[in-house]
């Protein structure tokens, strides 16, 4: 009987553990790393050349929105193509548990607008075989994955279980109400949830309910959130990952709960002028924080991020009221309301205040790009940005937009300038000793960006390209470090006795694909999405799930019940 059930042979070994590369090969049984050293190929019953190829572990992305997609894609892709083998769902408060029967259609709704995912997509695609939080782990337990998988709390779904959701998004929780909120919380933790989530960005949120208003979580009470908090504290375990918190409540949740702060997000961003903004108080503060006793670690986005979208799903552009308003409804009213002179007026005036929509500097309107308008009148048009057609039309930059629009029936399609990156800034950034790359939001605006991809993005682009790490600390970043952050104490690494969630890869011809459209979700749905190149294998718990970018059907994935 063969010694391993697989053998890497000759790939240069980069652990994970900032540990200098080498030669070896890695024996495998069981799903785990069986030994490090030189074997031959009769010891095992399938072989790997892995010569001239790096080896790594497994990516770890701990911001992801798989909660529904992991029902119907197994490997939760587009994060599953780039090398991610364990990723945390729940993300931001959200989530589908615990949620009544009677509330799963709301639940959906919620997440429809929030996250880009057609209602009736979930509706054919999710089982909605649990009630409570501990049964839906149950259910990720059954379902087949091509990832690992971690699971928050989301706290949205929890307090409207609890208070009901109009009760939830207006007024504290009562004494009893937050008992039992906590010990539901508590419930879930010892089932094996990793933590709890919450996203706090206030009455002007940029990611609303299907509805227009803002999250439970986006204006919820302080002290329920730090009551939560102490669940964790009392269970001596766990993490926190928040989207939009002051640097002073998240303090004090770190101090409540004992509990890492996962903090939500640090970017290279630019002002008006082109010039980056100041992100060196942020990391300063994380410093002085760790310092201080209270472990929070920023997460950055290391992608561009560019971004496509039509207006027949566009939402990020709801911290404005006004576009918030002509962007709800149906289709039909929609259009009713981007042709109304009216509400045109208010988006004009609205542009000459703010030149941005009061969204990122990246979507600031005469900066579109048309990629296909969808009509024969704008066809003209493709591939230039809004204010060439207003110029040419003779139109204000809103007017010319809508135009375009209302003449394709929504279907007209943009996107965002190709970003800048600092790199100097990104490498600061990158570099900095509290902090993790990724914000990848995987499974969430799958219509409008690819950030899924920030793994080969960077390895290829800031590691390869410029420099700004070595590939020992880029791996460590990648895969130990978030495993630590979470509390995931046997992945992230390559060592004796670990899971081997390996990838194993051609550094100098791993790249990024096209960004493309894929007609591939329940109900005729579609998302998306960017596929790399230069990944000959990636391995779940010692099982192959895409051997050079081709799926082999194996669903090796494991539900991480934190603590067990």
């Amino acid at each position: 009987m063969p010694r391993f059930d697989t053998l890497v042979q000759n790939g240069t070994v980069i652990d994970g553990l900032r540990t200098p590369r080498y030669v070896a090969d890695i024996g495998i049984r069981d799903g785990r790393v069986a030994a490090i050293g030189r074997f031959d190929a009769a010891d095992a019953a399938r072989v790997i050349d892995a010569r001239g190829l790096i080896v790594a572990p497994g990516f770890v992305d701990l911001h992801t929105h798989y909660d529904s997609q992991v029902y119907w894609d197994p490997y939760c892709t587009i994060s599953g193509w780039h090398g991610v083998t364990s990723v945390a769902i729940g993300n931001c408060g959200f989530g589908f548990a615990p949620v009544k029967p009677e509330d799963r259609d709301r639940a959906m709704r919620t997440m429809e607008r929030n996250e880009a995912v057609r209602y009736e997509t979930m509706k054919a695609g999710m089982p909605w075989d649990w009630v409570t939080y501990p049964e839906f782990l149950a259910s990720l337990q059954r379902t087949p994955k091509g990832v690992n998988m971690l699971s928050f709390v989301g706290l949205n779904p929890l307090m409207s279980y609890v208070m009901g959701l109009e009760a939830a998004k207006s007024r504290p929780a009562t004494p009893a109400e937050r008992e039992e909120m906590c010990r539901l919380l508590g419930e879930a933790m010892d089932a094996g949830a990793c933590g709890f989530s919450a996203q706090i960005l206030g009455e002007n949120s940029l990611q609303r309910d299907y509805d227009g208003t803002p999250m439970i979580t986006d204006t919820m009470s302080e002290d329920d959130l730090l009551a939560f908090a102490r669940v964790l504290r009392d269970k001596g375990r766990g993490f926190i990952q928040v989207l939009g918190a002051s640097p002073a409540l998240s303090d004090r949740l770190a101090a409540e709960s004992g509990r890492p702060v996962v903090w939500n997000a640090i970017a290279v961003d630019f002002d008006n002028h082109g010039r980056v903004t100041n992100v060196k108080r942020t990391l300063e503060w994380l410093v002085r924080a760790n310092a201080e006793g209270r472990r929070i670690i920023g997460q950055a986005l290391t992608c561009a991020n560019d971004w496509h979208f039509t207006f027949e799903d566009w939402n990020l552009y709801d911290s404005s009221p006004n576009w918030r308003e002509v962007t709800l409804g149906t289709p039909e009213q929609k259009l009713a309301k981007l042709q109304d002179l009216a509400w045109r007026e208010r988006l004009r005036a609205e542009y000459a205040q703010f030149d941005t929509a009061r969204a990122t500097t990246m979507t600031s309107i005469h900066n579109l790009i048309l990629l296909s308008a969808e009509s024969t009148r704008f066809a003209r048009y493709d591939g230039q940005q809004v204010a060439d057609i207003a110029a040419a039309e003779g139109l204000h930059a809103v007017d010319a937009l809508l135009d375009v629009v209302v003449a394709s029936e929504l279907r007209a399609s943009f996107m965002t300038p190709p970003q800048r990156i600092d790199m100097q800034a990104m490498g600061e950034i990158a570099n900095h000793p509290y902090t993790l790359p990724g914000v990848s939001d995987g499974g969430a605006h799958m219509k409008f960006i690819t950030l899924g991809r920030y793994p080969t993005e960077f390895l290829a682009v800031l590691v390869r390209e410029h420099g700004i790490m070595d590939l020992e600390q880029a791996h460590w970043r990648l895969s130990a470090y978030p495993a630590m952050a979470s509390g995931v104490v046997d992945r992230g690494f390559i060592r004796e006795g670990a899971p081997a969630d390996l990838v194993i890869y051609d550094y100098a011809h791993l790249k990024l694909g096209p960004v493309e459209v894929l007609h591939d979700f329940p109900a005729g749905d579609w998302r998306r999405a960017c596929k790399p190149e230069g990944y000959r294998w990636i391995m779940v718990n010692g099982e192959p799930t895409f051997i050079d970018g081709v799926c082999t059907g194996a669903t090796p994935g494991r539900l991480l019940r934190h603590g067990a």
